[in-house]
């Protein structure tokens, strides 16, 4: 009866004994040694390139869906500076080009169109500033965390070298950690810069061609008849 008791009460007690061998996440991440340092390093930049290239285009193409209506209205009205103050106000790379284009008004079309693509030149490398490095990461992060698999299987087989026959897994343990650990969180890393390089460079594309659109309704607008 005793013997039953005991072995009973070891039954349940057993399950709810903690392990040595539970290995919490950044114990896990800490063991990719001195290559998960950097892999981290480049997902924080990933992260920040991310947060600030989606204000910035959020920013960028928050254009009135009646700006160019309403610039058109003020243009034939002969209300330059109203038009130009409309600019100021919407404050966008397409009302940037726009205002340029107000202020050469006089001068011949072939210097304001130029005027207006210089403007807009400037405009697309504010907006593409940065993206390469975030396509750099895509490709450079799975190559550092190849790196950390190489040196984790170098520090694995000197283990072996110096143990030779007394060798055992927890020995190994190390390097084997540090190699798949690297390769793993390089992948990751690499995977959210490239998705993130590739959904960003879809918004740029479609702040560049509303500004394209808006800079040709431009042009179009002043060779009108009724244009002042």
């Amino acid at each position: 009866m005793l013997l039953q008791i005991d072995t009973l009460q070891n039954a349940l007690l057993t399950p709810e004994t903690p392990t040595d061998e539970a290995i919490n996440l950044i114990d896990l991440l800490m063991k990719g040694g001195w290559v998960m340092v950097v892999l981290l390093l480049l997902s924080f930049v990933t992260v920040y390139l991310f947060v600030q290239k989606i204000i910035i285009l959020t920013k960028a193409s928050k254009t009135s869906p009646g700006f160019m209506e309403q610039i058109r209205t003020l243009v034939l009205n002969g209300d330059i500076n109203a038009a130009k103050m409309l600019c100021q106000r919407e404050n966008t790379p397409t009302a940037r080009m726009i205002e340029k284009g107000l202020s050469r008004l006089g001068t011949p079309l072939k210097n304001i169109e130029a005027a207006i693509e210089n403007v807009g030149r400037i405009e697309i490398y504010k907006l593409e500033k940065n993206l390469p490095l975030l396509a750099t990461i895509s490709g450079a992060a799975p190559m550092i965390g190849f790196l950390g698999t190489v040196t984790g299987m170098i520090k694995a087989f000197m283990r072996i070298a110096e143990l030779k026959s007394q060798v055992t897994p927890g020995d190994l343990s190390t390097g084997i950690y540090e190699a798949m650990i690297t390769t793993a969180a390089g992948l990751v890393v690499g995977i959210v810069a490239y998705l993130a390089y590739n959904y960003l460079v879809t918004k740029v594309q479609k702040v560049i061609h509303e500004m394209e659109y808006s800079s040709i309704h431009f042009m179009d607008l002043l060779q009108e008849p009724t244009k002042v």
